[in-house]
C-alpha cells in the first residue's frame, strides 16, 4: 500500500459526499485510511466555511490535526478562502477549494508517494462514510441563487448538474450493494438539470432527461426509500407529490423557506412570503395528506423587527410544519447581507430563536401524539440501551436532523432492516413503540447493458 491517510470531514452532507469521493480516489491509488492521528502519514481536513461558527470549528480541527500529526492538507469550502487558513495556520502543507479532488490527491502524493506496483495497487470498492443501509446521492454541485446571506456560489461555483445516467448508475450500484435509502441532495435540488438544458443520457437502454421529475421517477423504480433534500418550491415540484401519495417516493420534503416576512425575504433575496408559502403547502398536502415537511429559518436577520418576527411565528403556527430547524443570523465574510442596516443584538436573536423553537416543539408534540396507535415502517440505524431495543427512523425522519423511533423487538433485528413498529408513546421529537413485523427487502435494480465508467461520486 502507498501509505495511510487520516481524514476529518466537516460540514453538510454535500461535503460528506466530497469526502467519500476523495477517499475513494485515494483508496483506488493504494492508500489506506488511518483511524488515529498517530497512525496517519498525512491528515486531510475537509472544511466548512458557510457561517462563522463553522469557520471556527474548521480552524480548530486544523489546529488539532497539526498538533497531533503535523502534516495537514486542507480542502473544502473554507479552502476557497486560503488566506484565512494560512493566516491562522501557515504550516499547513496545501490548501485547496471545494471539489478540487485532483489537487488533494497531488498533495497527498507529494507527502506520501503512491504505490506503483501493479500487483499491490488494486482498485478497492467505493468508500462510504455513511452506514451500509443508506447513502447520500449528490445530483448537482454549486448554486445559481444570489441569497444575500450566503456565499455558496462563491465557494462552490454556479450550478453544475450531473447527467441522469451517471446518477442512476451510481444509485443502482448503491442499492445493489445494500443501500435501502437514498438521500438526494444538491444546493438547489429543484433546479437539477437547468444548467445542462435537461439533456438526455442513456440508462438501462432508454434516454432519461436531466430533470428532477424524470430522475426521481427512475429512482423510485429501484425499490429503495428515496428522500429529497433542499427542495425549492418550484411549480414542477407539484409533479412529485403524486409519487409520494402512491408510495413510490418518501412523503418527505426538506424545503428551506428561511422566513415568512415578505420584507425580510426581499432583503434575503428569497422568493415568496407567508401567504404564498401557505398556499403551496396546502396544495401539496391536498395531494399527499401524509406529507412531512421540514424547513429551516433564520431569525435576527439585519433589519428584522418584532413585527417581522411575529409574522414568522404566525406562519409557523398556521403552517404546522413537521420538522423545523432555526438558526440565529451569523455574518459570513463576503456575504452582501453584512452591509445591511439594522443589526439585531445577539441576545435578541437568541431570545427569538428560543420562542420559535418553543412554539414548534408544541406543534411537533401534537403531531407525534397523532401517531399513537399507528404502525410505521422504520429503518433501523442502531441498537438502544435496553435489551432488544433498536433505534431507527420512520419515513418522516432524515438521519442526523429529525426524530428517532425507539422500538422494543425480539432481539433478532439487525441494523439496516426495515421493521413495522406500533407507536405506544410520543415525545416532542421522538416516538416509542413495539415491533409488530418486518418489511421484506427486494431491490428493483434493473439489468443494464453497460456500466458507468466513473465509479466515484462527484
Amino acid at each position: 500500500m502507498a501509505g495511510k491517510v487520516g481524514f476529518v470531514s466537516l460540514g453538510c452532507p454535500k461535503a460528506l459526499v466530497d469526502s467519500e469521493q476523495i477517499l475513494s480516489r485515494l483508496r483506488a491509488q493504494g492508500y489506506e485510511t488511518a483511524p488515529t492521528y498517530q497512525e496517519a502519514d498525512v491528515v486531510v481536513v475537509n472544511t466548512c466555511g458557510f457561517i462563522t461558527p463553522a469557520i471556527e470549528e474548521s480552524l480548530s480541527a486544523i489546529s488539532e490535526a497539526l498538533a497531533e500529526n503535523g502534516k495537514v492538507i486542507v480542502t473544502g469550502c473554507l479552502g476557497a478562502r486560503p488566506e484565512v487558513i494560512q493566516q491562522a495556520h501557515p504550516q499547513v502543507l496545501e490548501v485547496t477549494g471545494p471539489g478540487e479532488v485532483d489537487r488533494v490527491l497531488a498533495a497527498v502524493q507529494r507527502v506520501v508517494p503512491v504505490d506503483q506496483n501493479p500487483f499491490t495497487a488494486l482498485v478497492p470498492p467505493q468508500v462510504k462514510l455513511t452506514p451500509r443501509h443508506y447513502a447520500y446521492l449528490k445530483i448537482a454541485e454549486g448554486c445559481n441563487h444570489k441569497c444575500s446571506f450566503c456565499i455558496i456560489p462563491k465557494l462552490r461555483g454556479l450550478q453544475k448538474s450531473r447527467d441522469a445516467a451517471d446518477i442512476l448508475f451510481e444509485a443502482t450500484r448503491l442499492v445493489g450493494t445494500g443501500s435501502k435509502e437514498l438521500l438526494v441532495i444538491a444546493q438547489d435540488t429543484s433546479a437539477y438539470g437547468v444548467d445542462i438544458r435537461h439533456r438526455t443520457s442513456e440508462y438501462a437502454g432508454k434516454p432519461v432527461r436531466a430533470h428532477l421529475v424524470d430522475l426521481v421517477g427512475e429512482l423510485a423504480g429501484l425499490g429503495a426509500w428515496v428522500r429529497l433534500h433542499y427542495v425549492y418550491p418550484y411549480p414542477h415540484v407539484r409533479e412529485l407529490i403524486p409519487l409520494m401519495a402512491e408510495g413510490k417516493l418518501l412523503p418527505y420534503l426538506d424545503v428551506p423557506l428561511q422566513h415568512a416576512s415578505p420584507r425580510i425575504l426581499r432583503a434575503m433575496r428569497r422568493p415568496g412570503g407567508a401567504e404564498s408559502h401557505l398556499k403551496t403547502l396546502q396544495e401539496w398536502r391536498s395531494i399527499a395528506p401524509d406529507l412531512a415537511i421540514r424547513s429551516s429559518f433564520i431569525v435576527g436577520f439585519p433589519g428584522e423587527t418584532e413585527e417581522d418576527f411575529a409574522l414568522l411565528l404566525d406562519f409557523i403556527a398556521e403552517a404546522g410544519l413537521d420538522r423545523v430547524g432555526c438558526f440565529t443570523y451569523s455574518e459570513v465574510e463576503g456575504a452582501d447581507a453584512n452591509a445591511l442596516p439594522g443589526a439585531v443584538p445577539q441576545e435578541v436573536k437568541e431570545e427569538r430563536q428560543a420562542r420559535l423553537m418553543a412554539l414548534q416543539q408544541q406543534i411537533s408534540l401534537e403531531k407525534n401524539r397523532a401517531r399513537l396507535g399507528q404502525t410505521l415502517e422504520v429503518i433501523v440505524d442502531g441498537y438502544g440501551e435496553l435489551p432488544g431495543q433498536v433505534v431507527g427512523r420512520s419515513k418522516y425522519d432524515a438521519p442526523g436532523i429529525d426524530g428517532l423511533v425507539y422500538a422494543e423487538t425480539d432481539g433478532t433485528v439487525k441494523i439496516g432492516e426495515i421493521i413495522r413498529v406500533r407507536v405506544t408513546q410520543a415525545e416532542a421529537y421522538d416516538l416509542h413503540g413495539e415491533m409488530v413485523g418486518r418489511v421484506a427487502w427486494k431491490p428493483g435494480v434493473p439489468q443494464v447493458q453497460s456500466v458507468a465508467t466513473e465509479t466515484v461520486r462527484v
